[in-house]
């Protein structure tokens, strides 16, 4: 009978626990400190973005959600302030990632703002076939780029023109002439564009982008412009070869992503990105919307305007250029615009 009595005690504590678990998590949506990276095709517009002082010089990326060992992003404010994204993905897994717990070690994604002042470099990732090219730890590299501001002389090149050879590219890197080889077109904003990788591209031309991509930070450039980096006074380093060898010549143009409207009352809802590594909404309007998913971690940036996230008895402000991770254990929330609001949420597919 004691036995008994102690297993059913037992049980009973369990469950409680479990209970504990959801109802009192250590956990609420979690908004992590920029990491600002100098680039010098780079500028000062992320000013406008972000409310973390810029360095000085041109800075081209601020990296929002990064759980990499050479730039691990922290929490910035609350009762976990200062945990990086990695240690909470280990102390809190289940919490973290719901049911995607058992499928990811660190975050899979990486998030970014680009400000591009000047052209960057023609450049390309690869893809997972090309595991001779793939530092260790590293992985393949698709990313998709939503376009926040542009200007006039702003310019996207994504993918080369329908026919290029190997050739071709080669002929045209000796003379100068690579642009005349690449799909190009005069972005704006909304714009959004999936780069799978392989892809050649660039951009550039006072342009800002908010970009979502793998967890890799392997990149080969092909051609540079001839800039020379204000820094070192030297022209970049290529890498051609190994960008050649990654280049899907039977690709082609890549163009403009058509947004796949799923409600447009109470508030515009449209799907951007769908792919194996992610997917994206661009939500909008002035009336409560639901974000957030049961057993799922989401992440929200918003764009423009901003307002308050309610879940259980507690809110959250968002505002422009915040970044929020929903954990997983927080299931569906509701977002109540100040006036409006203009998110993107992302998931992790299933």
């Amino acid at each position: 009978m004691q036995t008994q009595m102690a297993r059913t005690e037992d049980l009973q504590a369990i469950i409680a626990s479990k209970n504990i678990l959801l109802t009192e998590s250590p956990l609420y949506p979690l908004r992590f400190e920029p990491i600002y990276q100098y680039r010098p095709w780079g500028g000062r517009r992320l000013a406008d973005l972000l409310s973390e002082p810029l360095p000085s010089g041109p800075i081209g990326e601020a990296w929002l959600l990064s759980d990499r060992d050479d730039h691990a992003s922290q929490v910035a404010e609350g009762p976990l302030k200062g945990q990086t994204i990695g240690q909470l993905l280990k102390q809190f897994p289940e919490q973290m990632l719901g049911k995607l717990a058992h499928r990811f070690q660190r975050f899979p994604l990486l998030l970014k703002f680009l400000d591009a002042q000047e052209m960057l470099s023609v450049q390309v990732h690869p893809a997972k076939a090309n595991t001779d090219l793939l530092p260790a730890g590293e992985t393949a590299k698709s990313e998709a780029w939503v376009v926040l501001e542009a200007g006039a002389q702003s310019r996207i090149y994504a993918g080369l023109k329908a026919g290029t050879t190997a050739a071709d590219l080669r002929r045209a890197l000796a003379t100068g002439t690579v642009a005349k080889q690449l799909e190009g077109f005069t972005p704006k904003p909304g714009d959004s564009v999936f780069l799978q990788a392989g892809t050649v591209h660039s951009l550039g031309g006072d342009v800002v982008v908010f970009e979502i991509q793998q967890n890799s930070d392997v990149t080969f450039r092909l051609y540079d412009w001839g800039h020379v980096d204000a820094k070192t006074s030297k022209l970049r380093e290529l890498q051609v070869d190994q960008a050649m060898d990654c280049i899907d010549f039977a690709e082609g143009p890549v163009g403009r992503v058509t947004p796949v409207l799923e409600s447009a009352t109470p508030v515009k809802r449209e799907q951007l990105f769908d792919c194996e590594y992610f997917q994206l909404w661009r939500i909008g309007g002035v009336s409560p919307f639901s974000v957030g998913a049961m057993g799922l971690p989401r992440v929200l940036v918003c764009i423009e305007g901003g307002g308050e996230i309610e879940q259980g008895y507690a809110t959250y402000a968002i505002g422009k250029g915040d970044v929020l991770f929903l954990p997983a254990v927080m299931g569906p929330c509701t977002l109540w615009p100040r006036g409006g609001v203009n998110l993107l949420e992302i998931a992790l597919p299933e």
